[in-house]
């Protein structure tokens, strides 16, 4: 039989959904589609567009290695140029074409005499593709709390990845809920226009310096003539990544060194917090590492204004002119930005996605989220995810981790085009790997560490973090097995 051109449906328009069109264009495949709700393309990194929002890994490791850019203005690269390099590698490999905007997906329903999924979009119309990749990432929906009487609350009320940027803050109380990565980022920034800032910490994090810098323009002139020096520099941080922390991440015997070395590095960076008092409150009582460490440079300096508090009791209620919390206090307040992250277990959602027998994913998922190397699910033939359950890396480059998965998804194009009517990871696989993996993440800091983060679900089930090596997994998704696949051909 000869070669078919399957037909590809892609979700999703950031680093994965981009970074995978341009490894199936590079591959030769042509029929592909991607869905993007918005208006514009970039994932995270256009929605994310509060002060100060920047990348908390180094700018050569966050990037795709087949296209350096030799000119990134600082280490740590910020929303704006991130943004403008996803745009630039749409526009260089020819992905714009390929893009639907302001095209939401509904749902996917799985058709098993055509073999092919029935694409449903938001508004009413759908269309047919043999292969389906949801590539919505971990952190795409916004966690809103919902705490009594939010609904009287006279001011402004906003999360920080929708950015209200027609709200002057020029002179309000404003209170931020949460102190993760983006509060650490923004408040910095919005505190000396702010008349106050109230910041309710819901859980201290291990906090070490960011060492950031711009790149001078002989540093970028160099990378230019030399792209070795680059490669260089990508090498180095990946090898400080790979080979010093996530071991410690992961293996029980590296913890003890590695929690010295960030309590060492993190308790000298908040000796810049005068108030010793304020100081204890916001040395973490878990194990360092448990969360992912946060990077900055700023924020506890910030905490020094006589501007700014720090409140530890819990919210209980929202008032029309403030927030209430557990100690009885009352916190005035006229802008309240929720710092809460993202509704990180949910990775299709709001899409819903039905497989064989009418299954939705979400049911299949009801013990937990897990697929086979974070990508293939049993009962969903010809579909796969990126950014999938347990791909999360608790340091280093999630970009290192999507371009083995862009790999291994393109073989799987590659055997449709070669007469597969449809490919099914088969169940024993799946169980084996999941089971390996949870008990590898067992004794990790993650889930040992004495902490709740966004990597474990309600029942503490690790369903978000690779439980090893970025090289482990590279090696994992070299090679597509045929026969950890039920093969039905056309």
């Amino acid at each position: 039989m000869g070669r078919r051109e399957p037909s590809i449906a892609i979700v999703g328009s950031g680093f994965s959904g981009i970074g995978l069109a341009i490894g199936l264009r590079r591959a030769g495949f042509t029929d592909i589609t991607v869905f993007e709700k918005a208006d514009d393309l970039g994932g995270v990194w256009r929605d994310n567009t509060y002060p100060g929002a920047a990348c908390d890994a180094p700018s050569h490791l966050y990037s795709f290695s087949f296209e350096p850019k030799p000119d990134w203005s600082r280490r740590f690269a910020e929303q704006p140029e991130i943004l403008g390099y996803l745009r630039h590698c749409a526009v260089k490999y020819g992905i714009l074409p390929h893009i639907r905007f302001r095209a939401e997906v509904a749902h996917a329903e799985y058709v098993p005499g055509a073999g092919n999924w029935r694409v449903h979009l938001r508004d009413g119309a759908w269309h047919d593709f043999d292969l389906l990749v949801a590539a919505c990432g971990q952190l795409s929906n916004p966690a809103v709390p919902e705490p009594p009487g939010l609904d009287s609350f006279a001011g402004t009320v906003f999360h920080s990845a929708r950015w209200d940027h027609g709200h002057d803050l020029r002179g309000k109380r404003v209170a931020v809920v949460g102190n993760g990565a983006s509060a650490i980022q923004f408040v910095p920034l919005i505190a000396p226009d702010a008349a106050e800032t109230t910041i309710f910490q819901l859980e201290s994090h291990w906090i070490s310096r960011k060492p950031d810098r711009v790149y001078p323009r002989w540093r970028r002139a160099l990378n230019h003539r030399l792209p070795a020096v680059q490669k260089l520099s990508r090498l180095g941080i990946f090898l400080w990544f790979e080979l010093l922390l996530n071991p410690a991440l992961v293996a029980p015997r590296g913890r003890r060194l590695l929690s010295a070395h960030i309590r060492a590095m993190c308790g000298f960076a908040l000796l810049s917090v005068r108030d010793r008092g304020l100081r204890e409150r916001l040395r973490p009582r878990y194990e360092p590492g448990c969360k992912r460490i946060l990077t900055s440079s700023d924020y506890y300096a910030t905490l020094n204004r006589p501007d700014v508090r720090v409140v530890d009791s819990p919210i209980t209620e929202v008032a029309p002119d403030g927030l209430r919390t557990g100690d009885g206090g009352h916190h005035p307040a006229d802008t309240l930005i929720w710092a809460t992250g993202f509704r990180s277990q949910d990775f299709v959602a709001p899409m819903r996605v039905i497989g064989l027998h009418g299954q939705e994913l979400n049911a299949a998922w009801k013990d937990g989220a897990r697929a086979y190397l974070g990508m293939a699910v049993t009962g969903f033939p010809n579909f796969f995810l990126m950014y999938g359950p347990n791909t999360n890396v608790g340091s280093g480059s999630i970009v290192h981790m999507l371009e083995s998965q862009m790999a291994y998804i393109v073989q799987a194009a590659r055997l449709l085009a070669d007469g597969a009517k449809s490919l099914e990871v088969r169940a024993d696989v799946l169980d084996g790997f999941d089971s390996a993996a949870q008990r590898s993440l067992s004794t990790s800091v993650w889930n040992q560490g004495g902490c709740d983060s966004w990597y474990l679900d309600a029942d503490r089930r690790n369903t978000n973090n690779w439980p090893g090596f970025m090289t482990g997994y590279r090696r994992r998704t070299r090679r597509l097995a045929p026969s950890d696949y039920h093969v039905e051909p056309v």
